[in-house]
């Protein structure tokens, strides 16, 4: 361990609730839950004021709901969560070569690789400039740890929470860890928390007196000596820069199961397109196409085909995806399916699709008449999830507060205005259109990326 709380986390605070507060000004203040709204929905992040509720991350939405009925409830927006992600990245880059995401709103720097501090006081002040830099630049709060390890540096930004900075000041990390439940410690979850309070193992001083042996006696030889090590605070593992991805993949949960055969082959060909789209976004192919099944049963079945070279081409990873759905029996019922593509490059072969596809893949698909086309896609260009961001040619820019029955509900407002009003339309209306989301800070002329000059 280094001799000075050089190693930063952060931790954007309750970031995809707060980013929906920050874009719908009748929201702030109020609780906002964030997930799948379905009866098999989970929450993705709920605003704190929802967690005076008791709602958490990861609970069943039906469990929120019945905790907190007049709460907000949002579907996620993950492509705008993800840019507000790279603008807070950037401010991160900044500061050091070595940066190391958790997650769209989670990572470790290293200060001093990037020679940003050099001694506590330093790394206070580059604390407290990318935490206001961040307001800045997105109009959202982040919590700051800093430590000499990356274990206490990350302990650190959860009791700096929310919208706080907290510093460990080297040799005292003893002190710290010692009174805090033993939950506290990384890889603790909650069958290890019970086995270890079975043995009389509460807090993390009564890690320590317990010793090594015991331990390893109670978890086994791997994770007794690690969580010995974590509980003197003993954390040597360095901030690793950002790592390869390995695959990109895509999937959805359905409220009812899915029981007709065509309508499984069409989602899977429907996930195959979006899955392509990620891919390309990232600038990447890939040569092993999978194939993720969850049936009624809650078995999960995983297919893999591995082409001769990368591919990004849609036809190819659709007719990939279709012949491993010919392997998989969804008789009773189908909860699940994801299609996913790794093994992973920059680049792609240009006379794939023959190999994959055979020779007929170099005949065009067919275009749908365009009597067929209307039928199935006109449910799916008028849906309107709740949250999402909606034009009226009358009105402006809005966002969606419910659907159903043939009816929208849409609130007008923008990140930058009052609270708007609400006005209810038929959801087959000419005037409403999907939009981009706008801009949480308005960015004027000659004004930086996130903040960064």
């Amino acid at each position: 361990m280094r001799n000075a709380a050089t190693i930063l986390h952060l931790d954007m605070d309750a970031f995809y609730a707060s980013v929906e507060q920050a874009s719908k000004p009748s929201l702030r203040g109020k609780a906002v839950i964030v997930g799948g709204l379905g009866p098999r929905g989970v929450v993705a992040t709920a605003s704190y004021e929802a967690r005076v509720f008791g709602v958490r991350s990861a609970m069943p939405m039906a469990q929120a709901r019945r905790l907190a009925p007049n709460a907000a409830y949002l579907v996620p927006r993950f492509g705008f969560y993800r840019s507000i992600s790279e603008q807070v990245m950037a401010l991160l880059h900044a500061l050091s070569p070595l940066v190391e995401p958790l997650s769209l709103d989670e990572a470790f720097v290293d200060l001093e690789a990037g020679d940003a501090a050099w001694d506590d006081a330093s790394a206070r002040l580059v604390g407290e400039k990318l935490r206001s830099d961040i307001r800045v630049g997105t109009g959202l709060t982040g919590s700051v740890g800093l430590a000499a390890s990356k274990m206490v540096a990350k302990i650190a930004s959860e009791e700096a929470k929310p919208d706080g900075l907290v510093l460990i000041v080297p040799g005292t990390e003893r002190a710290l860890l010692g009174p805090m439940s033993v939950r506290t410690l990384p890889g603790v979850g909650p069958a290890t928390g019970d086995h270890l309070r079975r043995a009389g193992i509460s807090t993390v001083d009564e890690i320590a007196e317990a010793g090594e042996d015991e331990l390893v006696r109670l978890l086994g030889k791997a994770h007794g000596h690690a969580l010995y090590a974590m509980a003197l605070a003993r954390d040597d593992r360095p901030v690793v820069a950002e790592r390869e991805t390995k695959s990109v993949s895509v999937e959805d949960t359905y409220d009812v199961d899915i029981h007709d055969r065509l309508r499984v082959g069409m989602e899977v060909q429907r996930l195959a397109e979006r899955c392509v789209r990620r891919l390309r976004e990232a600038g990447l192919s890939g040569r092993t196409i999978v194939l993720k099944v969850r049936r009624y049963d809650f078995s999960t079945l995983t297919r893999s085909e591995t082409l001769r070279g990368p591919t990004d081409d849609p036809a190819v990873v659709r007719e990939a995806a279709a012949r491993l759905l010919d392997t998989v029996d969804t008789t009773g019922g189908v909860r699940l399916l994801g299609v996913g593509v790794s093994g992973l490059a920059d680049y792609t072969q240009e006379d794939l699709f023959a190999q994959a596809a055979g020779e007929q893949a170099a005949v065009p698909v067919e275009e749908p008449s365009q009597e067929t086309a209307e039928v199935p896609q006109e449910p799916v260009e008028r849906r309107w999830p709740a949250g999402h961001d909606v034009r009226h040619a009358e009105f402006g820019h809005g966002w969606v507060q419910g659907s159903g029955l043939g009816r929208v509900t849409v609130r007008f407002e923008t990140p930058d205005s009052e609270p708007g009003r609400v006005r209810t339309f038929r959801t087959d209306d000419g005037d409403l259109e999907r939009a981009d989301p706008l801009p949480l800070v308005a960015q004027g002329p000659g004004a930086s990326v996130a903040g960064v000059s």
